[in-house]
């Protein structure tokens, strides 16, 4: 159980990025011990509630919350449009937080009817034919986007390193990031989890309301396929990943349409859906 401290109106962290404010020491282990000193980035228990049921609780980074919130709830379909979410307050105690959020009633049985139907399928929580229907669930097909010019992304470690500002001092975070049709960075969401860091880029974008068909995503960490399950829920046309997908990434982008490209560090970027 999370308690909210109401006494507390610091809440300058919770929609700013990242903030790695906190240095500490180190030793350096070898012939002679030499003492430094790094910066190291944050993380903090979030629990969310939709319409006082406590639903999910995960290790995020400060900032940046409403974000995840916002994505988090569409890309596990809890919503299907932010007009489906009518309040949200995110509040902080010590090192946790809780977001409280209410949603529309329709969407708010669909979740606990969900909910009733994974009672019960196993305490190891993965066991059971409905358990396997949220690992590998059915997706409505995108419809086919033009991919970008390979122009677009020649550089693309380096705009990522300009934009991810709160790894620059840390590390330890990875980043998601939307880039318009000309290849100009808009939007650059870090946390420590690749999740997280997707939920709050597709978070942000929605309360933009930028069209997630038009240019491109990309993150800078291990192509899973859940991160598919999140941009083919997101309508994203493209993803772009910086490590290599894995086979079953590529067999899911291909099956839904989603333009998937792995950018190497040493080689031409690669096409891996739609099929060459």
């Amino acid at each position: 159980m999370v308690l909210i401290d109401e006494t507390r109106t610091d809440t300058s962290d919770i929609n700013a990025p990242p903030d790695p404010a906190q240095a500490y020491s180190y030793v350096e282990l070898g012939e002679n011990w030499i003492i430094g000193e790094a910066v190291l980035a944050q993380e903090a228990a979030l629990a969310i509630s939709y319409n006082g049921i406590n639903q999910a609780v995960m290790m995020v980074s400060p900032g940046n919350m409403e974000d995840f919130v916002r994505g988090f709830s569409l890309t596990n379909e809890i919503v299907t449009s932010l007009d489906e979410i009518h309040d949200m307050k995110v509040s902080r105690s010590g090192e946790a937080y809780l977001a409280q959020v209410e949603i529309a009633n329709r969407a708010f049985w669909a979740l606990k009817e969900r909910r009733r139907q994974l009672a019960g399928t196993g305490g190891c929580g993965i066991c059971g034919v409905e358990a396997l229907d949220q690992a590998l669930p059915a997706l409505t097909p995108l419809r086919f986007a033009p991919l970008p010019e390979a122009g677009l992304l020649e550089g693309l470690r380096e705009r990522i390193g300009l934009a991810q500002t709160a790894a620059r001092g840390s590390g330890a975070l990875h980043a998601a990031l939307y880039l318009d049709g000309q290849g100009e960075v808009r939007l650059c969401r870090e946390d420590i989890g690749r999740h997280n860091a997707l939920d709050k880029l597709i978070g942000a974008m929605a309360q933009a309301r930028v069209d997630p068909a038009e240019g491109f995503v990309v993150v800078t960490s291990r192509c899973g396929l859940e991160l598919v399950h999140k941009a083919v829920r997101a309508r994203v046309g493209t993803l772009v990943s910086l490590s290599a997908p894995t086979a079953l990434t590529v067999e899911w982008a291909r099956r839904y349409q989603l333009n998937l490209i792995h950018v190497p560090h040493h080689s031409l970027p690669r096409l891996y859906s739609p099929s060459p």
